[in-house]
């Protein structure tokens, strides 16, 4: 099986700074190709919120160069990946929040990682960015961390009320903000001619899921035509009135 991978991230209509940040990268192992992608969306402001995604995002990097090629010499294992990432986690937490408590400000960041290799997906979220695996349906791999979507899960809100609701965007968990944060952990197996789709908030709230399957899935023809549909998706969410930073990564199996 072989991956086309793409990312587009846009600064959107009012923020001065793109707090957003995107990696996706195909690594070549001796059992085949992966991709291993993170999107990562900051708060804080200016360049707090640019600073708590950028660390992030750059230990999971570090993480790609470091530790994966040692890693997949063997059968991947679950709990091995379980282990590293969450320490990652709590590390970049620390440093945050300790930075955070210095300089008297509040500064975090949302994480999605997802490592697909010939079989299996690895995936792990904090916060309010989204992992999906689209076929024949569209669907959300991973949970919010939001007060709309605890209320959701209890069955106080449906759904087309959370996305009315004026507290939509505050986050229950995020890297950063907090002295500690768990993260959320998904494997699975990967499914031929599938699109996995990370994006941040601001890439979904004006699009629907029929949208995203048929630009993201149905209608990829190449690596540059998946950059272009992604570009297209963005501006359609800024013409409907997104206004938030806009990400998205696809990664196409073939």
């Amino acid at each position: 099986m072989d991956f086309w991978v793409s990312a587009s991230t846009d600064i959107g209509t009012k923020k001065q700074v793109n707090e957003d940040r995107v990696l996706v990268r195909k690594v070549t192992t001796k059992t085949g190709p992966m991709v291993f992608a993170v999107l990562c969306d900051g708060m804080g402001g200016l360049s707090h919120g640019e600073l708590a995604s950028s660390v992030v995002l750059d230990a999971f990097s570090e993480w790609m160069y470091t530790e994966l090629p040692g890693l997949s010499q063997y059968p991947l294992e679950d709990h091995v990946i379980r282990k590293q990432w969450s320490s990652l986690i709590t590390k970049k937490n620390n440093w945050l929040h300790a930075y955070g408590e210095q300089n008297q400000c509040s500064l975090g960041t949302t994480v999605t990682a997802l490592l697909l290799t010939q079989n299996r997906y690895y995936l792990l979220n904090i916060g309010d960015s989204r992992a999906y695996e689209i076929g024949s349906q569209v669907i959300q791999l991973t949970q919010d961390h939001t007060l709309v979507a605890e209320e959701i899960r209890l069955g106080n809100l449906t759904e087309e009320q959370a996305e009315q609701s004026p507290i939509r965007n505050v986050l229950s968990r995020c890297v950063g903000v907090m002295e500690s944060v768990s993260p959320d952990m998904f494997f699975g197996d990967v499914k031929h001619g599938s699109a996995y789709v990370l994006c941040s908030d601001g890439f979904r709230h004006c699009i629907s899921s029929l949208e995203m399957k048929q630009y993201l899935l149905d209608s990829q023809q190449s690596e540059r035509e998946m950059k272009q549909w992604e570009e297209y998706l963005i501006e359609l969410n800024k013409s409907r009135g997104e206004k938030d930073n806009i990400s998205v990564i696809t990664i196409l199996t073939k």
